[in-house]
């Protein structure tokens, strides 16, 4: 089985706690440290001056090959777990080379995007809307 696409999220954002437990996620970070014997990647991002960590259970994708200091994206499912936040990694892809600035601009793009059409779709929702006539 797939797993869900889920939704992008940096990672200032999953350490800040933003991201609903059992929600499916998508972040970025680089590795740091790999505990081979507990199945657990940290990933670290730097957003402006402070750094954030993310722990990431890797359980079911291994054995990978990790790379430390490698840019990772990783796709899985976020659990609450002795007073902090784990990412149950479905997929753990070393993405190296990525240019970042603009996958984050991607991000926020995409946002946009979504909220605009949300908008769009509850304005036609309201009784005694209805879109404008078609060009003849």
């Amino acid at each position: 089985m797939l797993p869900k696409p889920g939704i992008y999220y940096f990672p200032w954002e999953v350490s800040a706690g933003q991201v609903p437990n059992g929600g499916t996620l998508r972040t970025f970070g680089r590795l740091c440290l790999y505990d081979m014997t507990q199945s657990r990647v940290t990933l670290r991002a730097q957003h402006g001056s402070d750094e954030h960590q993310i722990l990431v259970c890797t359980k079911l994708v291994e054995p990978f090959q990790a790379q430390k200091d490698s840019l990772y994206l990783v796709l899985g499912e976020l659990e609450h777990q002795d007073g902090g936040s784990v990412v149950k990694a479905r997929v753990l892809t070393c993405v190296e080379g990525m240019n970042l600035p603009l996958l984050e601009q991607a991000v926020r793009e995409q946002r946009r995007y979504q909220q605009e059409r949300d908008n769009g779709q509850e304005q036609m929702a309201v009784p005694g809307n209805r879109p404008p006539p078609a060009c003849s």
